[in-house]
């Protein structure tokens, strides 16, 4: 079965007859998730090797914007998902990408720390991608990761979140990890207000510490940064872009785009 059927099917059958209450009732799609992950779509881009269908950016581009006709709060969720897997499927583990492949496993992004401005003229304030505040600290091959990262899709119900940090022991840059949601010290505040789209848990993810092992690294210390460039930023502009006509957000995808060109040729 290729994956536009697959896809057709849970649209179909799972996420039309729910997406009203998902976006009306702000309750995250757990059900179609699960639906997604059976249907092989969490795979996507995942290796054949592993199990996943070992497709690329412009299939999760179509996948989201067939998605966002009928949920726009489910194609957010692929987004961050797909983007994430984009880095693991890199740099993560055999097992987690099998599990993502499986269908057993949502990814999502942990990077932003502010938003432009929000945090005055500090660091991070201009491009919350690109200059975390939060820390790393090592210690007999367990990291301590201690930060806040804002706006983050599915938080409090992904599996893994791909989460920046300052070197570990590099001189520049920025790191990022693979930090699992079951880590001990990582929590979702509760408190008023909403962050996102409706139905996409989208919150606050606070590290007070996290431990997590040295191997959690992606890539090498301090390299992060090339990552989030030329892997991060592209995939969020490409799958915003496909779920554009449904969840405008035209202001924040042109900034987005003046701000990778700037950072291209800087």
């Amino acid at each position: 079965m290729s994956y536009r059927t697959a896809l057709s099917e849970v649209l179909t059958d799972v996420v039309r007859p729910v997406a009203e209450a998902t976006r009306n009732q702000d309750r995250f799609p757990r059900g179609t998730v699960t639906a997604l992950g059976q249907a092989g779509l969490l795979g996507l881009t995942v290796s054949a090797e592993l199990g996943g269908a070992g497709l690329e950016l412009r299939e999760a581009a179509d996948v989201v914007t067939r998605t966002a006709r009928v949920c726009p709060s489910t194609a957010a969720v692929l987004l961050s998902h797909y983007t994430a897997v984009a880095v693991l499927e890199a740099y993560g583990c055999s097992w987690v990408r099998g599990e993502i492949a499986a269908g057993r496993h949502l990814a999502s992004l942990a990077l932003a720390e502010s938003e432009s401005g929000a945090d005055g003229d500090g660091p991070g304030a201009e491009e919350p991608l690109l200059a975390p505040r939060s820390v790393a600290t090592g210690s007999g091959g367990v990291v301590a990761l201690r930060g806040r990262k804002r706006g983050v899709v599915a938080a409090g119900e992904a599996d893994t979140y791909v989460w920046s940090s300052r070197p570990l022991a590099a001189p520049a840059g920025l790191t990022l990890w693979a930090v699992p949601a079951h880590a001990p010290d990582l929590f979702v505040p509760a408190r008023p207000g909403v962050e996102g789209p409706r139905g996409t848990a989208t919150s606050t993810v606070l590290a007070d510490p996290v431990l997590v092992p040295a191997e959690a690294m992606l890539g090498t210390d301090g390299a992060g940064f090339d990552v989030v460039l030329h892997t991060v930023l592209p995939w969020l502009l490409e799958l915003r872009a496909a779920a554009q006509p449904f969840n405008p957000s035209a202001a924040e995808l042109g900034s987005a785009r003046h701000r990778t060109d700037s950072l291209a040729v800087s």
